[in-house]
């Protein structure tokens, strides 16, 4: 079924996805508050954990309930102790990263969002745990860049030399696991950029693993479509974006010059989770930052859309 934009680009809103206004009412305050002396007293590697915008993530997560939000941030504090993702350095993962499956691009996003490329169809290992443990690395480098401003991230999946080897029900669901309840409200966007026929029965699914604020994140692009490929100059600077997402940079993933900077981030990365830095992250959450969004903003409702932008085109 051929695909039908059933409105045009120019009815494309910018729309917050998961962020709120640098402001809290009342009573949104309030319950920052009490989840936050809910908490306790944290040890200094969790102390970020406390602020008013890791706060603010959890409880919009979870709809501002604030039993929920407890519980869920207990979980992801406990994970954070058990797992130590703020200690995984380059040399452990280097072996997952050689053909460029995941990284950050050098570059952001208008609105100075980190960018994480992932290339599927280059994976290079079997491990689903060396696998997610990566994952886990190039989500917390993301977050160690982005500016004071901004709380969240936006990927951009690249289906050239995809296959069916590369389809793996049991990755997306610990992805997804991973995503959703330890790094609540840190995706703005998820475009797959040319992704075949083949991916729609795998995406279908794979979407009862997603909750309705993450796939309603979910776009769809496709090179040889021009209302699509506004969300890409919407979004991105075309000097700085690769060409294979249709962009001007012609420079390509080289894993030495990546390894340097990783290797420069890992020596920033203890600074990030400093008692003494607290006060820098404790601030309120970044205004509201405009997202190509078809339709809703995904914080609107977890109703179910009429998605004309999450769905395989046939070709």
């Amino acid at each position: 079924m051929k695909r039908n934009l059933q409105r045009s680009m120019s009815s494309v809103m910018y729309e917050a996805i998961g962020s709120e206004e640098s402001s809290f009412s009342e009573e949104q305050r309030a319950k920052i508050n009490e989840v936050r002396a809910s908490l306790g007293k944290l040890p200094d590697k969790l102390f970020l954990y406390s602020s008013d915008a890791s706060l603010a993530r959890y409880l919009t997560a979870r709809n501002w309930n604030v039993k929920k939000t407890t519980k869920m941030l207990n979980d992801t504090l406990k994970w954070r102790l058990e797992y130590k993702p703020e200690e995984i350095r380059w040399d452990e993962v280097a072996h997952e990263a050689e053909t460029g499956k995941i990284y950050r691009s050098s570059y952001s996003d208008k609105y100075g969002r980190s960018i994480l490329v992932m290339r599927p169809g280059c994976q290079n290992t079997k491990s689903t745990k060396g696998q997610i443990r990566y994952l886990v690395y190039c989500m917390e480098n993301a977050i160690l860049n982005l500016p004071p401003d901004q709380e969240q991230m936006v990927w951009v999946i690249d289906f050239q030399e995809f296959n069916l080897s590369n389809i793996s029900l049991k990755v997306t669901k610990e992805t997804a696991d991973v995503l959703q309840n330890h790094y609540p409200e840190r995706l703005a966007l998820a475009i797959l950029y040319n992704p075949p026929k083949f991916f729609e029965p795998f995406w279908m699914m794979a979407k009862p693993f997603l909750e309705p604020k993450t796939y309603k994140k979910v776009k769809f692009v496709y090179s040889d479509d021009n209302g699509t490929k506004k969300i890409m100059e919407d979004l991105f600077n075309v000097d700085e974006l690769d060409c294979a997402f249709g962009g001007n940079n012609q420079v390509s993933f080289n894993i030495d010059d990546y390894a340097a900077r990783m290797r420069e981030d890992d020596k920033r990365m203890p600074l990030l989770w400093k008692r003494s830095n607290s006060s820098s992250s404790d601030k309120q959450l970044p205004a509201t930052t405009p997202d190509v969004s078809l339709g809703k903003s995904a914080s609107d409702s977890d109703e179910p859309e009429k998605e004309i932008d999450g769905q395989v085109r046939n070709n």
